[in-house]
């Protein structure tokens, strides 16, 4: 289990590299779900998700030896947006391995960044390319099996102990559980009575059916949210969640792009799908514990264009 003491460790090597992104109440948000909202928009974080913070405490672990292979990355399309980026600034090589279906945005970033961008068929594929990528001797920086990552994506939760007001509840996006592994453990022994909710949408629901089943189990993956779709939960990521989380809740992709269009309306920040879906579920959340709940959103990426939501609205009927 990952402990808040290479969570500090990880925030102090990171910090000239990373925005330490802001925490703010929401007074549009508080009025929509009629509790006190408050987010950590790590949407703001360079990249535009939190991604930046795992990936370049990887990248500056590695060996010479490590950095001079060259680095290799699966992703959805933000973790490879993150590391062809912090691999560029840090001098060292990229290729970054994306399913078919990852947002055109994603890989054009990825490519201006420097990085040699490979697509597979779909995650699974891309997966396999990997695993052939890094036998043939490029190193793997993980997008959520790794404890340095994990340690990285984990400064959000210390950042949103030390300047959120007081909370009782903070939902946390989940694709293969880096994220939230990593805030829940900094939060949990910041603040120990602190419920933490996972959000997954359907069609990518590695944590939910790893929770049912005991452990990580391939799952199908039919989401439009690429960037949650992990084809498995890690060990590492399922041992965290089991011990720290209260429950991972699950919604719909119409729901999630729903909410990213009310964030857009009251939040006024603009969110991808994996962000959007922490309303609804926000929601379902206030019905469970009641009067009193106080609840914290990592608004965790904002890595969609105008084009892709419009679509996304066009295909499920919302205006």
């Amino acid at each position: 289990m990952i402990g808040t003491a290479e969570i500090e460790a990880a925030a102090g090597r990171i910090a000239g590299h990373v925005v330490r992104t802001p925490t703010v109440p929401s007074p549009g948000l508080s009025a929509l779900l009629g509790a006190p909202v408050t987010a950590k928009l790590e949407l703001l974080q360079r990249t535009g998700s939190f991604k930046a913070r795992g990936a370049v405490a990887k990248l500056l672990s590695l060996s010479e030896a490590e950095r001079a292979a060259g680095v290799v990355a699966v992703s959805g399309g933000n973790h490879g947006i993150a590391v062809a980026v912090m691999a560029a600034a840090l001098d060292v090589k990229s290729t970054v391995v994306m399913p078919r279906s990852a947002p055109a945005r994603a890989v054009e970033v990825a490519e201006t960044a420097g990085a040699s961008v490979r697509l597979a068929d779909d995650m699974d594929g891309a997966f396999a390319l990997t695993t052939r990528l890094r036998q043939e001797g490029l190193t793997l920086v993980h997008p959520f099996d790794d404890p340095v990552v994990i340690a990285g994506q984990g400064t959000v939760g210390l950042e949103f102990a030390d300047d959120a007001g007081d909370l009782t509840d903070v939902l946390v996006s989940i694709g293969g559980g880096g994220l939230i592994s990593g805030v829940a453990a900094a939060l949990r022994a910041r603040r120990p009575g602190i419920r933490i909710w996972g959000v997954e949408t359907e069609g990518a629901q590695a944590m939910s059916e790893a929770l049912a089943a005991g452990g990580p189990v391939p799952v199908g993956l039919s989401s439009i949210v690429s960037t949650l779709s992990a084809p498995a939960v890690s060990q590492l990521t399922y041992e965290h969640v089991s011990a720290l989380v209260t429950e991972v809740l699950v919604v719909s992709d119409r729901e999630a792009v729903r909410g990213s269009l009310d964030l857009a309306d009251h939040a006024k920040v603009w969110t991808e799908p994996a962000a959007g879906c922490l309303l609804p579920a926000a929601r379902r959340v206030l019905e469970r514990v009641g009067e009193g709940a106080r609840i914290g959103l990592v608004v965790c990426g904002g890595n969609a264009t105008t084009g892709d939501m419009i679509a996304w609205a066009s295909r499920f009927g919302l205006r």
